[in-house]
């Protein structure tokens, strides 16, 4: 339930970093350029959407905490000189630091569930199996016990006294092995 509302929080977050990126850099009080902040938002939006849909949130949680890492950094460093971008940074940095830890929970919450869900599934074991209905000594031969060549494969009728040979040495040279060689 936390990992769904983070996911949430995160697609909303992004949404308005994308959007609006030069009115949350003067909200959050950094002097970030607006692509550094549409990037920001693009992450988050990743994230957001990675918990959301995939089967597995884990590695898209703890994308969220190194996020975090990332965005107390930019704090730290791009917020300017004057006294009310400096204390609009510390705010941002306390509230970001307040999700971080949100953030390692849910996903120490959900990586302790996951063994779990991996021993519940049933293992399957192809190692004795060849992919074959049955031996090879018994299907050896079964398509052509059946098989009729197809109607365009065949030698037309009026070129079929061309390709049959019925004399006696075609007969020696089809059980040697050698229907091309001339006697």
């Amino acid at each position: 339930m936390v990992a769904r509302g983070l996911g949430w929080f995160s697609i909303l977050l992004g949404v308005a970093q994308v959007l609006a990126p030069r009115v949350m850099s003067r909200a959050v009080g950094v002097k970030a350029s607006p692509a550094t902040m549409r990037m920001t938002g693009l992450r988050e939006l990743t994230c957001g959407v990675g918990i959301l849909a995939a089967r597995d949130p884990r590695p898209f949680l703890w994308a969220r905490v190194g996020g975090d890492a990332l965005d107390l950094g930019t704090l730290a460093t791009a917020s300017s000189g004057l006294d009310a971008h400096r204390r609009r940074a510390m705010i941002s940095a306390v509230n970001v630091a307040c999700l971080s830890a949100l953030d390692v929970y849910a996903a120490n919450r959900s990586s302790a569930a996951a063994p779990a869900d991996a021993t519940r599934r049933a293992i399957r074991d192809y190692s004795a199996r060849s992919g074959f209905p049955r031996q090879p000594s018994a299907m050896r031969g079964a398509a052509l016990a059946d098989f009729e060549t197809p109607r365009d494969m065949r030698t037309p009728e009026a070129l079929q006294s061309f390709t049959r040979e019925t004399s006696p040495a075609a007969d020696r040279r089809k059980r040697a092995g050698s229907v091309t060689s001339q006697d």
